[in-house]
């Protein structure tokens, strides 16, 4: 954003310092939680943008009247979230109540539930429902599809999936340690095995794995 538009000036947030050192000089940094009173001025941005937030917020409902309260009139508001459900284009994976696919997702949505922040925030019309009560008009949903892997024909999608699977290959494990064994209690072993079989399914050629955007 800073460097499309280098006459604004763009502040980032987040909780841990792991801001790059390389950015403009028109883009700056904070370490602060989104999920505290803000302390920015009122009515101060044209544009916010939040993304990849699922697990970590105990009141979207507040974040997106405080973003609403934020935003100068006329601003927008972007906010991006992943369906962590894993789904397939392979029919009988799909149906089946018991694959790791289905599994996998419903551990991290109870851990959501135990923890009193959400991981299912990307489904069931949640986001569009909060950002309209909050205040906001003009709403826009757009949803995509995200393969995992390159097995589909269409070479934007190839390619997507390709980038895709790297990360969550180098990130699946660092996923599940806290969710799954801390806050749910399982053994590192468990997490392990657990870890091991949903890499296994996702590189299975046979599984057409994506999430939804």
């Amino acid at each position: 954003m800073a460097d499309e538009f280098p006459s604004a000036s763009v502040i980032g947030t987040d909780i841990s310092p792991v801001q790059p050192d390389w950015a403009p000089s028109n883009c700056s940094f904070l370490i602060d939680d989104a999920q505290l009173d803000w302390s920015f001025e009122p009515a101060s941005f044209d544009f916010i943008h939040m993304r990849s937030l699922y697990g970590a917020i105990d009141d979207w409902q507040k974040l997106y009247r405080q973003a609403f309260t934020h935003l100068k009139p006329g601003g927008w508001l972007e906010s991006l979230e992943i369906d962590i459900e894993t789904f397939s284009e392979n029919p009988r994976v799909a149906a089946d109540p018991d694959h790791i696919f289905k599994r996998w997702c419903r551990l991290f949505w109870d851990a959501g539930e135990k923890l009193g922040r959400t991981f299912q925030i990307a489904r069931e019309g949640r986001m569009e429902r909060y950002v309209k009560e909050a205040g906001f008009v003009d709403v826009v949903h757009r949803q995509w599809k995200v393969p995992v892997g390159g097995w589909p024909q269409e070479p934007m999608l190839k390619r997507v999936g390709y980038y895709n699977a790297l990360f969550i290959d180098q990130s699946i494990d660092g996923f599940a340690v806290f969710p799954v064994g801390e806050v749910l209690g399982w053994s590192f072993e468990e997490v392990s095995n657990l870890v091991n079989e949903m890499r296994e399914a996702l590189a299975d050629k046979k599984s057409l794995p994506y999430y939804t955007l």
